[in-house]
């Protein structure tokens, strides 16, 4: 099982992006368009589907919210900060927000990077244009697990109280100890192209491991959790789902 293709549009307010735009929308077919109608015949002989905006761009930004998963502007960071502050709700609902600069050098994730996939659609994009993905989330840039979306290609659940992904996650970027448990689902689940983390210790059986000696737990399985098992735990336990 793997998580469906996430909707894209690439978004440009100024001749110069337009431009920009319709280089990263060759690459891209998949892509939606939305520029500023008086640029649309720069777009031409793309396959990609096309909408031209009229008034202010303010205006098309709850639409863009709503009808995609990663928003791409060409636009200044600062400018794309302030348009898309109004429409923020939290991680689990905001698309993910890209910015590239005008060279195409820098593909910035601004927002939703894990949860949201802004992370991997801007490396997607550097590869695509020989650019640099400015990653600036603690996981990607420790090259360790993601545990908020850690199997999520894979069609895993994660099932936690947020207070333990978040503290949990500040045990594995902070290298402390934490055991990885897997009774069940894909093996596969590590693609980065480095190697483990030393700090992230493998077991198959959640009897083998030796509580004591670990900071956090990242347990995945079909079993069944008893209330007494997170009370036991507290804040260090996080539990996946894989596809059954």
């Amino acid at each position: 099982m793997t998580v469906a293709d996430p909707k894209i549009v690439l978004v440009a307010i100024t001749k110069h992006g337009a431009g920009q735009v319709k280089s990263l929308a060759e690459k891209l077919p998949e892509a939606d368009i939305v520029v500023s109608e008086k640029f649309a015949p720069l777009m031409a002989g793309l396959s990609n589907n096309m909408r031209a905006y009229t008034g202010p761009f303010r205006n098309e930004i709850a639409s863009l919210f709503s009808g995609y998963d990663q928003l791409v502007f060409l636009v200044s960071l600062g400018a794309v900060v302030r348009l898309i502050a109004p429409h923020l709700k939290s991680k689990d609902e905001d698309p993910g927000i890209i910015v590239v600069d005008d060279a195409g050098q820098f593909i910035i994730p601004v927002l939703s990077g894990h949860v949201g996939g802004a992370n991997a659609y801007a490396e997607k994009i550097a590869q695509l244009t020989n650019g640099t993905a400015v990653l600036t989330t603690a996981s990607d840039v420790g090259k360790t697990i993601p545990v908020d979306i850690l199997g999520r290609e894979l069609g895993w659940k994660v099932e936690a109280p947020k207070i333990n992904i978040t503290r949990v996650s500040a045990h594995v970027v902070n290298e402390e100890p934490v055991a990885f448990i897997q009774e069940a689902g894909e093996k596969n689940w590590w693609t980065r192209p480095t190697p483990l983390p030393s700090n992230i210790h493998l077991f198959e059986r959640f009897e083998d491991v030796d509580l004591n000696h670990f900071k956090a737990l990242l347990w995945v399985t079909h079993k069944e959790i008893p209330e007494s098992t997170w009370q036991q735990f507290d804040e260090r336990l996080v539990v996946y789902r894989p596809a059954k």
